[in-house]
């Protein structure tokens, strides 16, 4: 049986759409195959990683990449994560289900370093509360990771 593929990608590839892949991961093991991309390349951002490892979820290995063209092909599920991806998204298949989430870029957050990692933790408790919602649409229940800590 084919794994389901989903694909998650935002403006950079920097912080919204590597949290989803995060937690997709996490909650779903190997169960499914997911990866992420960006319509263009940030790097990987060091918040983004620390607030995720807070969470118990390592993304430090992740990189920064752009939209594959193949990949969003093969995709399931693509899912964007700003207005920005959603409209510069090259067009999806009739058989891709074509998800927006618009979710706050927390790269833009700006005030002291104690008021731009909440607003980093916000982000990445929006993001995992509609991953696992996607999780449980996709394969019925979690098959892995721990779902009582976050």
């Amino acid at each position: 049986m084919k794994k389901p593929f989903i694909y998650f990608l935002c403006t950079g590839n920097s912080c919204r759409s590597q949290m989803a892949e995060g937690w997709a991961r996490h909650f779903a093991g190997d169960h499914i195959e997911v990866q992420s991309a960006g319509v263009e390349r940030h790097g990987l951002n060091p918040r983004a990683v620390a607030v995720m490892c807070e969470a118990g979820v390592d993304i430090s290995h992740h990189t920064s990449d752009l939209i594959d063209r193949d990949m969003l092909n093969r995709a399931d599920i693509v899912i964007t994560l700003c207005g920005d991806a959603r409209d510069k998204c090259p067009a999806t298949p009739a058989h891709v289900r074509h998800l927006h989430w618009g979710c706050q870029d927390p790269a833009k957050a700006s005030g002291t370093q104690e008021e731009i990692m909440a607003h980093f933790r916000e982000v990445r408790d929006e993001i995992r509360d509609r991953v696992k919602t996607l999780i449980t649409d996709v394969l019925g229940e979690y098959p892995s990771g721990d779902h009582t800590n976050g």
